[in-house]
């Protein structure tokens, strides 16, 4: 039998995976600032709803992934197997990407990618349901959800370096082969379910197959709270995706800044979400069960006022320290939102409860960085500013409106977190079952 510290293995081997799938996911945020990118893909420097779709494009896949794809991942191949086959594909996909050259076709690959990474996130929130208690998962899920800063704070001025170094597609290639050399032999090497959720159990007849996809499916349409967590989820998401989509070409344009400062006044942010997505698991674990919609309202409270002083600032360099404020408050959220799933469903329909509200949100929130740049737009050209310091301050101005939407994702998430608390001050009659650390 494997002692308890080895699924502390598993959980850092998907902290891995989750910071070299967000690296991928944000190569396209530092390449719209590339004019050599642009006109390979026939994109205008200044067509910001087409730039911003690249970003919904992955989004749309990956919600549609989450739904789709998770149960049978879940039913059919496990979460062991299940994780090295996206790896391959989504290696591939990102290592042929320079090979398209058409905007249409970079738009299909960008949904093929979002296909293979959609159910990243409900296989890892498995892992956990099935290797941890309810009261000590806080720490693990805050490990997973770490590498979604980590992956942003890397990639920001890896892409960015790469960028100043070598051709635009060179990062594409880099990351591709990253993907599979890295990621497939931690897999193999630490990923391993308890006997009772053994991997690879294949159903005898295709009848049995889709009886235990639809059983999944029903059971995780069950969870407690499955409408606030997926409307909460969506309004979370839409900040990341929103902010991080836009923010090296509001660091680069509304604010100035050189593409090296960008580089790591980009990452900067990024960092800030670690620190706070481990802070957020501590007090999970800390405060009881009960008392975690509070960490959804006050983070929400910070991150708004965040924002709000950001846009506000007229200093880039306190502007840029208000963005880092507000991913830190963000980040405090991120590790709540798994804890919550998994504590409101059966450890047989995690997956698939994490697939319906990650999926769910993930659809809603991949339109963020689509609106945001039609608003950007909006707001740029409507002005009708002549001469460059004109269309410079235009075009800062556009941003900082695309960059207001931000706030109200955190009003719903407040209004998300304050009815959590007011439904769950009542415990449920009967629990839900808990799975023992093997």
């Amino acid at each position: 039998m494997q002692s308890k510290n080895f699924r502390w293995y598993g959980v850092l081997t998907l902290f891995v995976i989750v910071a070299i799938s967000y690296v991928d996911r944000i190569n396209i945020a530092v390449l719209i600032t590339d004019a050599a990118f642009l006109n390979h893909v026939g994109i205008a420097a200044t067509d910001r709803v087409s730039q911003g779709f690249l970003a919904t494009a992955f989004m749309l896949g990956y919600g549609v992934s989450a739904f789709v794809l998770t149960p049978f991942c879940s039913a059919l191949f496990g979460v062991r197997r299940s994780l090295v086959y996206g790896l391959v594909l989504w290696g591939v996909v990102t290592w042929a990407s320079p090979m398209l050259h058409s905007y249409g076709l970079l738009l299909a690959s960008r949904v093929l990618l979002g296909v293979s990474e959609g159910p990243l996130f409900s296989l890892a929130s498995s892992y956990i349901k099935a290797h941890f208690r309810s009261d000590e998962n806080g720490k693990p899920n805050a490990f997973v959800n770490m590498g979604t800063g980590l992956g942003l704070a890397i990639g920001y001025p890896l892409v960015g370096w790469l960028l100043t170094r070598f051709a635009w597609d060179t990062s594409f290639h880099v990351l591709g082969v990253l993907n599979i050399v890295l990621g497939i032999p931690l897999v193999l090497a630490f990923v391993r379910m308890p006997s009772a959720h053994a991997d690879g159990v294949k159903p005898s007849s295709f009848g049995e197959a889709m009886a235990r996809v639809g059983g999944i499916v029903k059971g995780a349409l069950h969870t407690r709270h499955l409408f606030l967590i997926t409307l909460l989820t969506s309004a979370a998401l839409a900040y990341l995706w929103g902010s991080s989509n836009w923010l090296p070409t509001y660091l680069r344009e509304a604010r100035g800044f050189s593409m090296r400062e960008m580089g790591w006044l980009a990452s900067l942010p990024q960092y800030a979400t670690v620190l706070a997505v481990f802070v957020g698991g501590v007090l999970i674990d800390k405060v009881g069960r009960e008392r975690v919609p509070f960490i959804f309202m006050g983070a929400s409270v910070g991150v708004a006022l965040s924002v709000l002083m950001a846009i506000n600032a007229s200093d880039p360099y306190a502007a840029a320290c208000c963005l880092v404020a507000a991913n830190f408050f963000w980040g405090l959220q991120s590790p709540a939102i798994p804890s919550t799933v998994q504590y409101c469903s059966r450890p047989e329909h995690t997956a698939s409860a994490f697939g319906v509200t990650n999926g769910a949100g993930s659809l809603v929130a991949g339109f963020m960085p689509a609106l945001m740049g039609g608003v950007i737009s909006a707001v740029s050209h409507g002005s009708g500013a002549s001469g460059a310091a004109a269309a410079s301050a235009a075009s800062a101005s556009g941003f900082f409106a695309g960059f207001a939407l931000l706030i109200g994702t955190q009003v719903v998430v407040f209004g998300c977190g304050f009815m959590l608390w007011l439904r769950d001050r009542t415990p449920p009659a009967v629990g839900v079952s808990q799975s023992q650390a093997s």
